[in-house]
């Protein structure tokens, strides 16, 4: 009886905490967002400050996510299939976004494109804008989120080893035959996996883009930068939880997919 109540005790604890610490605060979001009335919510989406959170959100990472998949592939496939000197600083180097505060990383990127430097200034003089600009958001989210589909990628191709791929070579294929044939399909659930975190991280920062944006609304606000300004006014409360619920969709719909992912994989497995 003893063995069975412990067990038990710790699920209610940990779906209590689970309950007091997440799914209390996702449920106030869309409680608060509806509060007013569904008319009320639909009628926040219709500002063209928020259309422009949208738009510019999903431009960044647009841009960011890509790239951090390509960097991703590449690191993984370099540092599992291959011995070089200086791996271990790579890897380290791809870690580094995790040690590094957000705002700092912001602080960065002000402090090399900014107006008060030499580079910053000779950028403006030729008319590219990088802080308080779209290339600023765009190089903060890509610091910020290019360790997530390398990180997942880097143990997955190192327990699948090297075996299929040196009998491809020595069977003469080349190494884009043996990567579209062989290296993509075995990582292809992890690279999804990776892609889908990295969206969500890029779609939901605020701390990094926050230092370089400057918050100028309609130009440089993404989403969480939107509702910390509408949130901030108090005049449009009910606008900063619609936009919220759309952050939190997010959420929910990237556990979802976490979900079927990892089933696959184990599914496969079996």
């Amino acid at each position: 009886m003893k063995n069975k109540l412990i067990p038990a005790i710790l699920i209610l604890l940990t779906f209590f905490y689970l309950g007091l610490f997440l799914l209390l605060p996702l449920g106030a979001i869309f409680v608060e967002a509806f509060r007013k009335g569904f008319e009320v919510y639909v009628n926040s989406f219709m500002d063209e400050h928020a259309w422009s959170a949208i738009r510019l959100t999903l431009l960044t990472a647009g841009i960011a996510v890509p790239l951090n998949m390509f960097f991703g592939v590449a690191a993984a496939w370099c540092i599992t299939k291959f011995e070089f000197r200086g791996k271990g600083i790579l890897i380290t180097l791809i870690d580094l976004p995790f040690a590094v505060s957000p705002v700092i990383a912001g602080l960065i990127f002000v402090l090399i494109f900014g107006q008060q430097t030499s580079f910053g200034a000779w950028l403006l003089s030729h008319n590219i804008k990088v802080i308080f600009a779209v290339p600023g958001l765009v190089l903060a989210t890509v610091f910020v989120t290019f360790p997530f589909v390398a990180r997942e990628l880097i143990p997955l191709m190192q327990e699948q080893g090297k075996i299929e791929e040196e009998a491809a070579v020595s069977l003469g294929a080349g190494g884009w035959d043996i990567f579209w044939r062989i290296t993509l399909p075995n990582i292809k659930w992890g690279l999804l996996y990776g892609v889908i975190l990295c969206n969500a991280r890029a779609m939901g920062e605020f701390g990094a883009v926050s230092v370089v944006s400057g918050h100028i609304r309609g130009e440089t606000n993404t989403i969480p930068l939107y509702i910390q300004t509408v949130y901030d006014g108090y005049s449009a409360g009910s606008s900063a939880f619609a936009m919220a619920t759309l952050l939190a969709a997010l959420a929910l719909v990237t556990l979802v997919v976490k979900s079927i992912i990892e089933w696959k994989v184990k599914h496969r497995e079996c």
